[in-house]
């Protein structure tokens, strides 16, 4: 590492401290500048950016803010229907499972063919019914979870849209 000094145009010598890792010193002596008067339009128009620009950064900081709200809301949701979907997609199982274990227990109980056809039958027949609820009961819950989500989603987006255009 080496120090050396150097003159500057106003006649004060400057040390400037040099080591391995640096750039060699280029010998270019500090000038003044002379200070410029900037117009008057020049700092109105500047102004205005500047506010502008800040503006729209306010504007963009509300509109994130309030999507993020907007996102969680629609997150917890859709986390409480997929809850609420999947337990009853539990509840279905067990009634379906209990009812099959009463089946096996009354075909225990056949003494003949016929009752065994008849038996069948009525189980076929009730099990038909109860997909058929359950079905209808699934997809009408699926439905209003998907309301739920997309309504809040929809709005919105529109009152950001609207927004936008005003």
């Amino acid at each position: 590492m080496t120090v050396t000094a150097t003159a500057t145009t106003k006649g004060k010598s400057e040390k400037h401290i040099s080591s391995p890792f640096s750039l060699p010193n280029s010998g270019t002596p500090n000038i003044d500048l002379p200070k410029m008067q900037v117009p008057a339009a020049f700092r109105e128009l500047a102004d205005k950016g500047v506010a502008q620009a800040l503006n729209t950064y306010e504007n963009a900081k509300a509109a994130t803010e309030e999507a993020t709200g907007l996102l969680k809301d629609t997150y917890k949701t859709a986390a409480k229907g997929a809850t609420d979907y999947n337990l009853k997609v539990i509840e279905i199982a067990r009634t379906n499972t209990n009812r099959a274990f009463d089946y096996t227990y009354e075909l225990m109980g056949v003494k003949s063919p016929s009752e065994f056809v008849e038996l069948s039958t009525a189980h076929t027949r009730k099990q038909f019914e109860a997909m058929t609820a359950q079905t209808k009961e699934l997809a009408e819950l699926a439905q209003k979870v998907t309301t739920e989500i997309a309504e809040p989603l929809k709005a919105g987006v529109t009152k950001a849209f609207n927004n936008r255009i005003a």
